[in-house]
């Protein structure tokens, strides 16, 4: 008999704890896995899910107005956002109960109340002040949105998580951020109708993509009538006299909006949860550290997903997790490959890439070719739309290999899935060039651009 109450205890009903604990409790392990808020974490309830329905929602204004060039009268359009909300709120309900029966269905003990580490085999229920015990712990707490607290009137401030259950959409609304989540949402509040403006402090949006994309998307964006405002940072929020709030900001300009959202990164949320009496070690931002598979600095405790802050995306998070059930529970040891993985930026029009952008594949490699093709899209020619797509691959003139791939335009995530099996399998430019195109499909052009745009040789382009 075992000397724990549990084989394993998860902290956390997010993608990550969740697909740990369901598949352990399937294997026969006696599981319970705690969480203070709503299963199925921030994916589910309060990120990528209900964004991209408010994504969908946000893109029919284009689409009444692309159906008038292919011979459709569309009649008087009105937007509800409540009843948005509330259509959004059904579903993620739904998916809520999807993730608590497979829980279920497995045999783990679903506990909702906040857990915190005692030592390093206890735990502490905070709503009944119960105390158990676990051989195995995993940490899967997930990230929380940063408060920017240190920012003078940040109280009156809205972060993603209000964002969902506003109850009237604002008419204006000023974004403080330059990642996927600001530019997601202020092409989302701008396509209902918002007068939006992003305001960032780096020299372009979305650092750490290619500047091709991140350049093509701020066009695309400006066009569209978004403000954006670079180099600059919020220093005050104040209540505006004549009702929302106003802005002060370092370079001296007052922005007076209905909503102010901060979108200013997110940490992860390990505070209050015990683990430096555990004797769990994190680093300078509060993550957990964790080894090559996700063992911390206590061997029988684990850390998955955006709590370790190594890569904050979903699928990295349920990948940790099997891996960690293969090593744990089956014998065979599987450390998670983050190499290579593919994302999108659900922006209007969206991005979606894997590998190396061109500025990273200059520093790593001797000489890159540079294939790039910008076109209007086919489905634009009857619309009228002056909208752009941009695809680039980035070669590794030694070897031939693809080592980067990026398409702007519509649907880009998912031709960045395909890709990404593409890349992961190794293929070389000249796999893409034998490959048959689609036609009419704008993803041919990723198979037909036989020459290099330019190349770059020492850091020089050379044309």
């Amino acid at each position: 008999m075992s000397a724990y109450d549990y084989d394993l205890f998860v902290i956390g009903g997010g993608s990550g704890g969740v697909r740990s604990a369901r598949l352990a409790a399937g294997l026969g392990k006696k599981v319970a896995i705690a969480e203070e808020y709503r299963y199925g974490g921030t994916c589910v309830i309060r990120g990528c899910v209900p964004k991209k329905l408010f994504v969908y929602a946000s893109q029919y204004h284009e689409h009444f107005e692309d159906a008038a060039g292919y011979g459709w009268t569309v009649g008087e359009s009105q937007f509800d956002w409540k009843a948005l909300v509330a259509a959004k709120d059904r579903e993620i309900d739904r998916l809520e109960g999807l993730y608590r029966r497979g829980l279920e269905n497995a045999g783990a003990e679903l506990l909702e109340t906040r857990a915190e580490l005692v030592d390093a085999h206890t735990i502490r229920l905070v709503k009944t002040d119960r105390l158990v015990t676990a051989e195995r712990i995993i940490i899967a707490t997930g990230g929380t949105a940063n408060p920017h607290a240190s920012l003078p009137g940040s109280e009156l401030c809205i972060t993603s998580n209000e964002a969902f259950h506003l109850d009237e959409l604002p008419k204006s609304i000023l974004i403080a951020g330059g990642g996927y989540i600001a530019v997601e949402f202020a092409n989302i509040f701008h396509g209902l109708g918002v007068d939006t403006t992003l305001i960032y402090r780096g020299k372009e949006i979305l650092s750490r993509f290619d500047q091709d994309m991140r350049q093509g998307l701020h066009k695309a964006m400006v066009d569209k009538g978004i403000r954006i405002i670079l180099t600059d940072i919020i220093e005050e929020v104040t209540q505006s006299p004549a009702g929302g709030l106003t802005a002060r900001t370092k370079a001296g300009a007052t922005l007076v909006a209905d909503q102010i959202m901060l979108a200013l990164g997110r940490d992860p949320n390990t505070k209050g949860l015990g683990l430096e009496a555990a004797g769990v070690d994190m680093n300078e931002r509060g993550a957990v550290v964790v080894d090559a598979y996700s063992r911390t600095s206590v061997p029988h405790i684990f850390a998955l997903g955006d709590v370790t802050d190594r890569v904050q995306l979903t699928p990295v998070a349920i990948h940790e997790a099997m891996c960690f059930i293969e090593t744990e529970y089956k014998n065979n040891p599987t450390a998670p490959d983050h190499d290579l993985i593919a994302t999108a930026v659900f922006s209007q029009p969206e991005i979606g890439t894997v590998g190396l952008s061109e500025e990273e594949a200059c520093t790593k490699f001797e000489e890159i070719e540079i294939y790039r093709a910008e076109f209007r899209p086919m489905k634009a020619t009857l619309s009228g739309r002056a909208e752009k797509m941009i695809m680039k691959l980035i070669v590794n003139a030694a070897d031939r290999k693809v080592v980067g791939a990026h398409v702007l335009g519509h649907d880009a995530g998912e031709m960045a899935q395909l890709l990404g099996i593409s890349l992961k399998a190794g293929v070389t430019k000249d796999d893409f060039d034998r490959t048959m195109a689609v036609h009419p499909t704008a993803a041919e052009e990723l198979v037909t651009m036989y020459k290099p745009s330019y190349r770059v040789k020492g850091g020089e382009r050379i044309d």
